[in-house]
């Protein structure tokens, strides 16, 4: 994960504009010495791996004053990284890697991030940081001896276990961003074979979004196309039943591969969502109007 470590840094370096906050200047007189490179981990699981790394740089010089300011939610970043870690080990609980923090008492993602939130409130900024980071790491090394397509069980979803880490990808990609954006840092983004997956992912998620909202789209398919490095086509039958489907699509929509993946992860107004829709308007507007819905802090 040399390159993409470089290729942070270098992003970091460009950036004329000094940050209204204190984490800059560190940041990159940190970085330098301290970078981890992403764990060693099965190819499928790399995504998750460089997320890691990238959100771990991000915090290696952080200061008091950094990890008491408010990212998202209400959450300082200490509490972010708490909210990470619950997650993370909610899933090395199902797939059987080491779990840090405290017991296991909630099984639900709000719950744990309650429970570990707590528990870390009284501990030190940067002892969040390590367990948060060393039970990572653990999780990727379990992973490579784990089947992809095995199936684990997360917030009481069963699915195959690569899905679920992907969807660890995203969540982890989205919340550097939010720490990036109150640092005002800018990152480069993930590689383009580590947001492909992350792309097929959300774009497979679209029947249970519209599911979730209340729709049905059982019979009807949208054509998804997204643009940019790591972006593809996907034809999605919009039925969570539905077999792959045939046929043209009723709507197409195209749109760039990051800003699709963050409206997934619940950043960006669906209202306003910079996409080109072709076909069923209604039906590709009800497609992005939902996407969010799996969405959560």
């Amino acid at each position: 994960m040399e390159p993409l470590e470089r290729l942070y840094l270098d992003a970091l370096l460009e950036d004329p504009a000094e940050p209204k906050s204190s984490l800059r200047p560190q940041l990159l007189a940190g970085a330098r010495a301290r970078r981890r490179p992403a764990a060693p981990t099965a190819p499928w699981a790399q995504p998750y791996a460089g997320r890691v790394a990238a959100m771990d740089a991000l915090l290696a010089s952080a200061v008091d004053d950094d990890w008491s300011r408010v990212i998202v939610e209400g959450w300082t970043l200490q509490e972010l990284v708490a909210h990470l870690a619950a997650k993370d080990g909610l899933l090395a609980a199902g797939v059987g890697a080491p779990v840090l923090g405290p017991e296991i008492a909630a099984a639900d993602s709000l719950g744990r991030t309650a429970d570990v939130q707590a528990y870390e409130r009284a501990r030190s900024p940067e002892q969040t940081r390590r367990d948060w980071r060393a039970q990572a790491d653990a999780l990727c090394r379990h992973l490579a001896t784990v089947p992809p397509g095995s199936t684990a069980s997360l917030d009481g979803l069963s699915a195959p276990v690569r899905d679920h880490l992907l969807g660890r990808t995203l969540e982890t990609w989205v919340h550097t961003d939010d720490a990036a954006r109150v640092a005002g840092v800018r990152l480069p983004e993930p590689v383009p074979e580590h947001i492909h997956p992350t792309a097929d992912l959300c774009a497979r998620l679209l029947p249970w979004t519209m599911l979730l909202s209340g729709l049905d789209g059982s019979g009807r398919s949208v054509l998804v196309t997204l643009t940019g490095a790591g972006g593809g086509e996907w034809h999605v039958a919009l039925g969570v039943e539905d077999p792959a489907p045939s046929g043209a699509p009723d709507a197409r929509i195209t749109a760039g591969v990051v800003e699709f993946c963050f409206l997934l992860g619940g950043r960006g107004d669906p209202d306003c969502f910079p996409a080109r829709i072709d076909g069923d308007a209604g039906l590709a507007r009800d497609v992005l109007r939902t996407a969010p819905a799996l969405s959560g802090p």
